[in-house]
């Protein structure tokens, strides 16, 4: 795992900003999560197959997908990033998190490595930040290995913004035991964004531990996956309810297998102020 902040380290009681938006910490931003299937471009189910061989060489095409994923992220705030790979063969050895960091402008990247298969995969989750966090968690979650979560907090350690990037098993046990874990990381904490591919439904986070949560279920089909024609709601942004949500839809665009799920959030006064404190 690493990260980087892409000015000089902080003097103790020394602030960031960031390069957009200077020292006015904006009333609103806007939330990505987007599973980037390491920029390998499955478009059909058929390609599982015959692409397959993309998980662990490279194409000529990698880096172009990647560009374009770089224009989309670039106009977001907060990116959670999943299936991104940190620097393998597969990649042509580019890490993808500070790739898309470089190339979209944020000031803030970390990249979470789950699974090492040295020089042939990577396999990470990453976020993507305006903002410097005061403080950053890297999570192993609960079940099998390689499923994490990363937890960035903003502002200022009595008020914070927590924020919570993850991709959950597949299994509906292993989710129950992760959501879980996930469930006592938020305990106390006023104002929290969870994002990421939950690899389930909508529906069926109620019935998981996040229902003893603070955190808005929105409401209404929100399809991700598969990108060619989705039909499937994987991909998720909670919030709680001192968050309001101005708008939350689903992108148009085939880079990976699933679409990026977008939210635009209005932060209140104390989290604005927090940043300054």
């Amino acid at each position: 795992m690493s990260f980087r902040i892409k000015h000089d380290v902080l003097e103790a009681g020394e602030q960031h900003f960031s390069q957009k938006y200077g020292k006015e910490v904006p009333e609103t931003i806007k939330l990505l999560s987007y599973n980037i299937q390491a920029a390998i471009g499955t478009s059909s189910y058929h390609h599982y197959v015959t692409r397959s061989w993309r998980h662990f060489l490279p194409d000529l095409s990698g880096v172009q997908r990647l560009d374009d994923i770089a224009r989309i992220v670039a106009d977001y705030d907060l990116v959670a990033l999943q299936e991104v790979d940190g620097g393998s063969l597969r990649s042509s050895f580019v890490n993808q998190v500070s790739y898309l960091a470089d190339l979209a402008g944020f000031d803030y990247s970390y990249q979470q490595l789950n699974r090492d298969f040295g020089r042939f995969g990577q396999f990470s989750n990453g976020i993507l930040s305006r903002f410097v966090p005061y403080e950053l968690q890297d999570h192993k979650l609960p079940g099998l290995k390689g499923r994490g979560a990363i937890v960035a907090k903003y502002g200022h350690p009595d008020n914070p913004l927590v924020l919570i990037g993850l991709h959950l098993a597949l299994s509906e046990r292993a989710r129950f035991r992760q959501l879980d874990y996930i469930r006592e990381l938020i305990q106390g904490h006023e104002h929290v964004i969870v994002m990421g591919d939950m690899n389930c439904r909508g529906d069926q986070i109620i019935d998981t531990p996040l229902r003893d949560t603070h955190l808005i279920q929105v409401s209404g089909e929100h399809h991700t996956f598969p990108s060619w024609k989705p039909d499937r709601s994987l991909d998720h942004i909670m919030v709680s309810p001192g968050l309001k949500i101005n708008t939350i839809n689903v992108l148009d665009c085939t880079h990976s297998d699933h679409r990026p799920i977008a939210m635009e959030i209005c932060l209140p006064d104390s989290i604005r102020e927090s940043f300054y404190d």
